[in-house]
């Protein structure tokens, strides 16, 4: 999900407005914070959660162990669960913590951890914090509790004009955010993959929800985690909140906090939603509860911090290699898994180049339909028709059936929305993290994840795939042979009330939807998307 790149569209016609109007400050920035460096806790070892994780990693020498969350609402109580038996430290780095139902669901459970002592630490995102920059600042005012922000905007809580204006000003700094995402327990437990903290995430919400993968992974990759995490939270970029001049939360602000988080976790707790989950998971899918895990030996790659600064592309500063050298090893299958999906030219020449040589090469991404941004759909839009001369299979997600994409809707998708990157190698390597296929992963964002070399890991996400792709839940692009009608065009195959159904355009889609992406496509902006 990209709040900044759906305001995009608009900034341009904002922009001349901007010349006399204030920044909207409520405070600025300092430009050299007071803050002390920290580094992880060691591993916590008595505590039932570490000595249940000892027993397991024992008979898995220099092994990692997964569990693959598909589902949202397993997601969301993992989190709830670990920061619940959490007893020493929580670190976690997220590009978006909404202050929204589950964002102040999961603040609450961290609030009662620093309560019992347990020392936290939260690293976010700025881009998105407009809104909740009041309830970070109040859990900041807890003694146990630490709160940064990554590469800030220059006032507090700026409106959205003030934000587009220090976005025009400083767009070589501010185009370039932290999109990692990591959730790391005791130092001995940790939940790395595509969902931010937010109801979107967690099927919480009326409209659109993302279909998503996370691991909760323990053994030496958790290690690696909180290595990462080191770096991210040491850097320069990493901005205590209180390094706004002005005034901050005190304890009377974290004290009306803690009331209302507590009468919303309650107001939650008694929710259909709430219900829902405890039916699905009645005893909880922690990672201190006994259960089968995925073993194999695994790798944390993360982009470095530096790479937010440099003015060029330094591939010893980011993750693509590291995916690449995965892929390159394809002798039968790769399976590509990402939201946003847009190739360019060489990396749609790379797929064509596995799939001359044999490789089965299958991609699943939003449709038009589906997607939350439709600029992000106009430049994968170019290179589809490349990609299937090359001999890439095509799926892209449907909405929730009875649910189609509004025209000019503002960024929201319908339904449905898929949220999950990952990629499967030969059915025995998996990719899993938050680095979409796209400019924007490769050379303006952070990124990080998991590699794991683990056949049954792999079969886990192939069924993740299998599932979004069946003919019922997707569309399956194709280019029509030169000897039947419409030769040469697009076609999206579906099945609908269990038949077949072709559309020779974006399905379920109108009219407006489609100018709108054409119009798109005329901009020069893919190295943004």
């Amino acid at each position: 999900m990209r709040p900044m790149l759906r305001r995009m569209k608009t900034v341009a016609m904002a922009a001349s407005l901007l010349a006399g109007l204030s920044l909207g400050a409520c405070s600025s920035l300092r430009t050299h914070p007071i803050k002390h460096p920290s580094t992880a806790l060691p591993p916590a070892t008595n505590t039932p959660s570490a000595r249940y994780i000892k027993s397991e990693l024992d008979s898995h020498h220099d092994q990692s162990g997964f569990r693959l969350m598909t589902r949202s609402t397993n997601a969301l109580l993992s989190r709830v669960s670990l920061a619940d038996h959490a007893k020493h430290s929580i670190d976690l780095q997220y590009y978006i913590f909404n202050n929204d139902a589950t964002g102040r669901l999961v603040a609450q459970r961290l609030l009662l951890a620093a309560d019992r002592g347990v020392r936290i630490r939260m690293l976010i995102d700025d881009i998105n914090v407009q809104g909740g920059i009041d309830m970070l600042d109040a859990l900041n005012a807890h003694p146990n509790i630490q709160v940064r922000l990554f590469n800030p905007f220059n006032t507090r809580d700026p409106s959205f004009v003030a934000k587009a204006a220090q976005f025009l000003m400083d767009a070589h700094r501010l185009n370039r955010r932290m999109h990692n995402k990591s959730f790391i327990v005791d130092n001995n437990v940790a939940i790395v993959g595509g969902r931010n903290i937010g109801n979107a995430y967690f099927d919480a919400r009326n409209d659109t929800n993302f279909r998503d993968l996370d691991l909760i992974a323990i053994g030496p990759v958790v290690k690696e985690a909180s290595h990462a995490f080191d770096e991210y939270w040491n850097c320069d970029a990493a901005y205590p909140v209180t390094a706004y001049r002005g005034k901050h939360a005190s304890h009377y602000d974290l004290a009306q906090l803690r009331v209302d988080l507590t009468r919303e976790a309650r107001k939650f707790a008694q929710s259909d939603y709430a219900q829902a989950t405890l039916d699905e998971l009645p005893y909880g899918p922690s990672a201190d509860r006994p259960g089968a895990w995925f073993w194999g030996p695994a790798m944390l790659v993360a982009d470095q911090p530096a790479k937010i600064e440099t003015a060029k592309d330094d591939p010893e500063l980011r993750i693509g290699p590291q995916i690449k050298a995965m892929t390159d090893q394809a002798r039968q299958s790769v399976l590509l898994i990402s939201p946003y999906f847009v190739p360019g030219d060489k990396d749609t020449r790379y797929l064509g180049s596995l799939a001359a040589r044999g490789v089965t090469v299958e991609v699943l991404t939003n449709s038009l339909a589906s997607t939350d941004e439709p600029a992000v759909h106009a430049g994968y839009s170019r290179y589809r028709r490349a990609l299937l001369e090359g001999g890439v299979q095509l799926y892209e997600l449907r909405p929730a059936a009875g649910a189609p994409q509004a025209a000019t809707s503002g960024g929201k998708s319908s339904g449905v929305s898929l949220h999950a990157k990952a990629i499967v190698v030969d059915r025995q390597w998996v990719f899993i993290g938050s680095m979409n296929m796209d400019e924007r992963s490769k050379l303006l964002n952070t990124e990080m994840g998991i590699i794991v070399d683990s056949p049954p890991l792999a079969k886990a996400v192939t069924r993740f795939f299998d599932t979004a792709a069946a003919p019922t839940n997707a569309y399956h692009v194709v280019l029509v042979g030169k000897d039947r009608p419409h030769a040469g065009q697009l076609q999206w195959q579906t099945m609908q009330d269990g038949k077949q159904k072709l559309y020779y355009h974006d399905p379920d889609t109108s009219v407006q939807r489609r100018l709108e992406v054409k119009l798109l496509k005329l901009l020069p902006i893919e190295g943004l998307l």
